[in-house]
């Protein structure tokens, strides 16, 4: 991105009682010695809030299929339909969270989504019938269809200047917000087993999740400063167009697609691998928990090495590379004690190109779309990937009976592909490539 565009596209707009906040929320430390600066304030603020958030959420989610199955007495078909509904309704329309960023500013949309978070977890906690539980959980959905976009945006354009004000690559900075929303996927599932093993129930875990949305609430509304409300000449179809059409961008989106079909994969040839080598799924909680350490311990330090060496397009393209070959070793890796081992290179190899690909890819954005357009493409290439799961996973579902050396070779092909387009990419910032064509630039 070129320097200044976030002063430029935003000069003027902060609130005349927040522009001292704002400056000093933003003023970063230059880099000393070579060393890796401190994140300004409101980066720390950023940060802390997607920890806090996947807390909250972790707390609640992995028990929620039970609650409704055991707790409230709802079919299968039934509870797969509200799951299904919840994950529509945060991940399809990230979109939506996204362009009303760019329209208004971060901080309303990001104190709508907490607002709307709360009333969804409390609602949750007391719900008993099929409509009161499908309407709590549209509204947890969509308040992190408001939240995340506004947050992964907002983080994303400070990477930028924080990397232009001391020269510590973004993909860093990305690196720590990712490490962080991991340690909260990993830390919320412990507090919602404690309330349950304390006896607090299903109930204590949202009202705990919503508990966590106050503090997250209170800090942005302290905090997060303010922006007057963006002026619009373009229609909206001729902006989502701009941005939605823009081949690099567009490229971006497909390649990072790949990436979360073959990651769903956890989610759903995993569990079937490891029941065929151990004849049961009691092991798979273990292998989600190697996945998450793995990313606690290893993200800064993997993403510090290679964003000092390698351009963005690389990253993306290697990481892309590294899941391919995580699922091509299932049939070559021997069973192992247990069976488990071919299971858990699986989940090494995916777990390493995610570290590499993730902070690579959303670092990228800023390069191919317009400051004043980042939420609206932070939320479409949650969205697009979304809708690229939801066939991916019904086309993978259809291949779970087949032969496993044909399914596993057909799962290596959809990441191989994402890297083959992603080499048409710009390399990114220290490839000393930006597109020419950005869009709005």
């Amino acid at each position: 991105m070129r320097a200044g565009t976030h002063d430029e596209a935003y000069a003027g707009t902060h609130d005349e009682a927040h522009a001292r906040t704002h400056a000093r929320t933003h003023d970063a430390p230059p880099v000393r010695n070579g060393r890796r600066a401190r994140h300004t304030p409101y980066l720390r603020l950023l940060t802390g809030t997607q920890f806090a958030f996947n807390i909250g959420f972790y707390a609640v989610l992995p028990y929620l299929a039970t609650h409704l199955g055991s707790g409230l007495g709802m079919a299968g078909w039934l509870v797969g339909l509200v799951l299904g509904l919840r994950t529509f309704s945060q991940q399809g329309l990230f979109v939506v969270g996204g362009a009303l960023t760019d329209r208004y500013g971060p901080r309303p949309v990001v104190l709508a989504g907490c607002v709307l978070r709360i009333a969804g977890f409390g609602w949750l906690a007391f719900a008993g019938s099929t409509a009161t539980v499908i309407a709590a959980v549209l509204l947890i959905g969509f308040a992190a269809a408001l939240f995340s976009p506004a947050v992964e945006s907002e983080t994303a354009r400070e990477a930028v200047r924080h990397e232009a004000a001391t020269g510590v690559p973004r993909a860093q900075v990305l690196a720590v917000f990712s490490a962080a929303g991991q340690a909260g996927a990993f830390l919320g599932p412990l507090l919602g087993s404690l309330l349950l093993l304390l006896g607090g129930g299903f109930r204590a875990a949202c009202l705990a999740g919503a508990l966590v949305f106050v503090a997250v609430l209170a800090g942005h509304a302290r905090l997060m400063p303010r922006r007057a409300r963006v002026t619009r000449t373009a229609e909206p179809r001729r902006t989502w167009w701009a941005v939605l059409g823009h081949r690099p961008f567009a490229v971006l989106c497909l390649a990072y697609s790949s990436y979360l079909v073959a990651y769903n994969q956890l989610y759903l040839s995993l569990p079937a691998e490891v029941e065929r080598a151990t004849g049961s799924q009691a092991a798979l909680g273990w292998l989600f928990a190697l996945s998450s350490l793995l990313v606690v311990a290893a993200q800064l330090p993997l993403t510090r090495w290679s964003a000092h060496r390698i351009a963005p397009r690389t990253a993306l393209v290697a990481g892309l590379v590294t899941v391919a070959a995580g699922f091509a070793a299932v049939p070559l890796a021997p069973g192992g004690p247990g069976g488990l081992l071919p299971g858990a290179v699986l989940v090494v190899l995916l777990t390493l190109g995610q570290m590499l690909l993730v902070p690579a890819a959303r670092g990228l954005v800023p390069d191919l779309v317009d400051d004043r357009r980042l939420g609206l493409a932070t939320g479409a290439l949650s969205s697009v990937s979304g809708l690229a799961v939801l066939g991916g996973s019904a086309a993978t579902g259809a291949l779970l009976g087949a032969p496993g050396p044909v399914l596993w070779t057909v799962l290596a092909a959809v990441p191989l592909s994402g890297a083959a387009l992603a080499f048409t990419l710009p390399a990114g910032r220290n490839g000393k490539q930006r597109d020419p064509a950005v869009v709005g630039g």
